[in-house]
Parts: structure tokens; sequence; C-alpha cells
């Protein structure tokens, strides 16, 4: 049997093209039910209330990730539908954020940019108090660099109506964590895959810490360290009043957030 002759280059350009404006229509129809979307919460009362969901985003994602695809990786996807996201929590809502970068402003900026997409605003300041206020007002979202000059996460223990959601970058292969992202959101479980972040105030060494937090079924890794405060991942969901929590190294101790653990690419 004669092997069927491979396409030419412009013949593949052209059904690019044509799945370019499929793509661009069915984002566009995806935008509008978006405009719907906010405009049904206008008439429930909730018009501006923002949609932020972590926990729901992560699930999203690990379901498309898994899908059967023959080419399109696990970074694009990730790419597209955060861009996705981003502008559908702008368009309903008052979405902006704040970004404290320390001494790497563009990098955590980048990273920001990465995570939430093109469509918020978005604007530096000085000092992380300054990122943490803008989360006060509706649809803030604040992303903080992870330094050991400042333990500006351990103030969230006096504010429990903010909460750490992300950290940054949320890819494992893009590199360490660099930052954080606080909202006023209710931490919620994805399903799989979560770190309770937890503070502490304890001056025993982190492995000291995670020692004995693992004698008690707890498996904890080191977070950030800053003028004598420790935070720590938990792997799971913990609620606030877990025992064990309580019986945890320190007097001065609390959680912070919850995140879902990094997406693989591989």
């Amino acid at each position: 049997m004669a092997k069927a002759a491979a396409p030419s280059l412009d013949e593949v350009r052209e059904r690019i093209d044509a799945i370019d404006r499929d793509l661009l229509r069915l984002i566009d129809q995806r935008a509008v039910l978006t405009r719907d979307v906010a405009a049904a919460k206008q008439a429930a009362g909730e018009g501006g209330k923002f949609a932020l969901r972590p926990a729901r985003e992560a699930q999203v994602l690990r379901r498309l990730i898994a899908s059967e695809r023959e080419a399109a990786s696990r970074g694009l996807i990730v790419g597209v539908w955060r861009e996705l996201m981003g502008d559908s929590l702008y368009q309903q809502s008052n979405f902006h954020i704040a970004v404290w970068g320390a001494k790497t402003p563009a990098k955590v900026a980048e990273l920001a940019r990465v995570r939430f997409g093109s469509a918020p605003p978005m604007f530096n300041v000085d000092q992380p108090e300054q990122a943490i206020a803008s989360v006060r007002s509706n649809g803030g979202v604040a992303v903080l660099a992870i330094t050991r000059e400042h333990a500006w996460w351990a103030r969230l223990l006096l504010e429990p109506s903010l909460s750490i959601f992300a950290i940054l970058p949320c890819v494992s292969q893009w590199g360490s964590p660099a930052a954080m992202a606080v909202a006023q959101v209710t931490p919620e479980p994805s399903g799989e895959g979560d770190e309770t972040l937890w503070v502490t105030d304890s001056p025993k060494y982190a492995y000291e810490i995670e020692t004995a937090m693992g004698q008690d079924g707890m498996a904890a890794r080191l977070v950030a360290e800053a003028n004598g405060l420790k935070l720590f991942a938990l792997a799971g969901f913990y609620q606030a009043n877990d025992d064990r929590l309580a019986r945890a190294p320190g007097k001065l101790t609390g959680v912070v957030g919850v995140v879902p653990v990094a997406f693989d690419l591989i």
C-alpha cells in the first residue's frame, strides 16, 4: 500500500488558521457566558462579589491535565486556563493585585502574572503592610515575596478573614517557592494534594519541629523563617482547631492558609 503523502506546509498552516478561528469563537463564547454570570449575580444581589475559588481552580486544572490528548503539554494547559480563569474573575468583580517583591519586584510581579493572567490590574507597593491592606478591599489579592527578613505571613494570625491560598510558582518545575498569594477567602480542600500553612514561634530547629509533628502523624516541611517565627506546610487539610496543632511546638501558633500543591508538568 502506498504511503499517504504528508500535507504541505501551506496546508498545515491553513488548518492552524482555521483552528485559531474556532478557538477565538469559543473563547469569545466563554467570555459571553462569564458576562452572563456577572449579570445573574447582579440580579441576585451579589454583583461584584469576589468569586475567587482556589480549590475549585485546582480541581479544574487537575481534571484537564489528566484528560486524554495527543500533543498539548501540561504547561500549555495550565497557562491557557490560568489566563481564562483570571479574565473571568476580572469580568465578574473588582479583581486587582498588589505586589510586594522585596528585593526582587520584577520576579514576583512575573510570578503573579503567570498565576493570575493579564486581565487584572496590578501595582507594586513598597511595604508588605500595604499589600495586605489592599486585600481588605473587595476583589483584592496580594502577592508577597518570601524573604528571611520579614515574617509578614505571621500577621495573618491576627486577621483570620485573610488567608494564604497559593504558593508561587504554582508549577514545581518553574522553581522553588518565592512568593505567596493572600486574599479574603475561606480555606477549603481541593480533594487531593493540599497543604495547610501553619505558623509557630517555637525556638526549636525546623527539623526538631518536623520530627515532633511527624510523631503526631503530621508531615511538615519548612516554607519560610524570619524574625524568630517559622512557617510550615503540613501535608493535608487541617482545621484551625485540630487537637494535633494544639499539641505542636510553640506558644504563638496558628493556621494562616491552605494551598494546593504545585502542579507537576512531567
